[in-house]
């Protein structure tokens, strides 16, 4: 087993296991519930961390976790071709009629 990632939140720690196990790899959430003990022990040995079952994981693990923490750069607002109304970037479907961005017009 490897360590592959140390965070100081649970959140940002189930949501990385997520993404891992959602690429196929074993892994495993270790010091998930120490919170509590935070004061009693050393902070940094309480934070959740990750780790790979098997070793040969590592680098891919560690890339995915790296891909998953790169900012994405914020998309540009579209115009809807269904109804005409701008959508911000971030939505993949008109708020208004329901028209995915890649959508053809009807009857086009």
């Amino acid at each position: 087993m490897k360590r592959v990632h140390v965070t100081a939140d649970p959140i940002h720690a189930g949501w990385l296991l997520s993404v891992l196990e959602g690429a196929g790899i074993d892994c495993i959430l270790r010091n998930g519930y120490l919170g509590g003990a935070i004061g009693e022990l050393p902070l940094n040995e309480c934070w959740p961390e990750i780790w790979v079952i098997d070793d040969a994981d590592e680098v891919q693990a560690r890339r995915l976790i790296a891909e998953a923490e790169t900012p994405r750069s914020p998309r540009e607002d579209w115009v809807c071709s269904g109804c005409g109304e701008t959508v911000e970037g971030e939505f993949a479907a008109c708020w208004q009629c329901g028209r995915a961005h890649d959508e053809a017009p009807a009857g086009g």
